[in-house]
């Protein structure tokens, strides 16, 4: 595949959620990004049919029984040719294996060894369990989710697995992948989701420090806190965003909704004003349906934006526009981000069987086509 990272070659040790989306993340810009799995597939909360699983597109993908000798052994000689591994176990699991990082980098010391746990490889909670909610309580986050005067409210699985997990697991390896090309030096990279989720909030910690932010949910400027920057109910039962928080944007804002001369909107930033500002924000969008709202608000530079449903998204003109979605064997899915003016991405793959693809593989890393049989004969490869 073209891409940046042409030329990368990744061992994925098959797991849900955070890992796999960095696999993923490599694989779209362009790596070679090769998942061991495990023979019987991976156990999961939720079973996804594999033809439709978005976060393993684009990759060579073959079960490897690693409670046999040879397939542990079969997993280092693909490492021994890898600039990179991932693996989303708890810390140690990979060394019961026999396939820990002292091993693998003896072997390959320009190997890159991303570790991606909730809690860490260190710490009190390193071997507990957990999840995404888990991980943003502990980092802070989880207690600014919410409206004012209610429960916290997680955003999804997006912020621990995603956010503060997968995505920065892709970025340090890239990074960890650059310095083993310059100085030869491979690394182990401890990936955690609590570390992470508490990085994606340093523009609040900021605030806070500033006293610019109150340590509670649905009060602060950016969180509902403010009625200029929050959702709104229309007349058919749907929902618009705004955000006019400049105050070019927000006197644009308050002359589209004609509340120029409405004598609460005067001073923005005046906040015993904010409860009357929501109630007439509230009773005027109410008024109209969104795609009015929307035909309104689309001439104008207002921070303004209709709130789509995972159906209508793909199909906004916007959206359209920009190929933001593709369809892939009628899977819709979000295409790879960022872009690249030199070095464009091609389009994703979806999983498939490719043992052909993993006999070549094989014997890149010195296996011959009889040792190969020999391998599936006994159940130790399936492709």
């Amino acid at each position: 595949m073209p891409g940046p990272l042409r030329g990368l070659r990744i061992i994925e040790m098959a797991g849900v959620g955070p890992a796999p989306f960095a696999g993923m993340m490599l694989a779209d810009h362009g790596a070679e990004v090769i998942r061991i799995d495990r023979p019987g597939g991976v156990q999961a909360g939720v079973r996804v049919d594999r033809s439709k699983e978005i976060l393993n597109r684009s990759r060579i993908a073959f079960a490897v029984d690693l409670k046999h000798a040879d397939g542990v052994a079969v997993v280092r000689a693909l490492c021994r040719t890898a600039d990179g591994l991932i693996e989303g176990f708890r810390p140690n699991a990979m060394e019961r294996f026999g396939l820990g990082p002292t091993t693998l980098l003896a072997e390959n010391t320009r190997l890159v060894y991303g570790r991606m746990t909730g809690w860490g490889q260190t710490g009190p909670y390193a071997q507990k369990a957990g999840h995404d909610i888990n991980y943003i309580a502990l980092s802070g986050n989880l207690h600014g989710y919410g409206r004012a005067g209610h429960k916290p409210t997680p955003p999804a699985n997006v912020v621990g697995d995603f956010g503060g997990g997968g995505m920065l697991l892709a970025f340090g390896m890239v990074s960890a992948i650059l310095h083993a090309q310059k100085t030869g030096q491979g690394q182990v990279i401890d990936c955690a989701m609590t570390d992470g989720a508490a990085l994606l909030a340093g523009m609040t910690w900021a605030l806070y420090a500033g006293c610019q932010w109150r340590d509670d949910r649905g009060v602060n400027l950016l969180d509902t806190g403010a009625p200029f920057y929050d959702t709104y109910e229309t007349a058919d039962g749907k929902y618009v965003s705004v955000g006019p928080i400049e105050r070019q944007f927000y006197e644009r804002f308050r002359s589209i909704m004609k509340l120029e001369n409405d004598a609460d909107f005067a001073n923005q930033m005046d906040r015993s004003r904010w409860p009357a500002q929501r109630r007439t924000l509230a009773s005027l969008f109410k008024s109209r349906n969104r795609s009015e709202w929307t035909a309104l608000f689309d001439s104008h530079d207002a921070c303004y934006a209709p709130v789509l449903a995972m159906s209508e998204a793909p199909t906004h003109p916007h959206n359209a526009a920009r190929g933001t979605f593709i369809e892939i064997n009628g899977v819709t899915q979000p295409a790879p981000a960022p872009r690249y003016s030199a070095t464009p991405l091609d389009t994703p793959v979806m999983p498939a069987d490719r043992a052909r693809d993993v006999a070549i593989l094989l014997a890149s890393a010195g296996y011959t086509s009889e040792r190969i049989d020999a391998l599936k004969r006994e159940r130790v490869i399936v492709c």
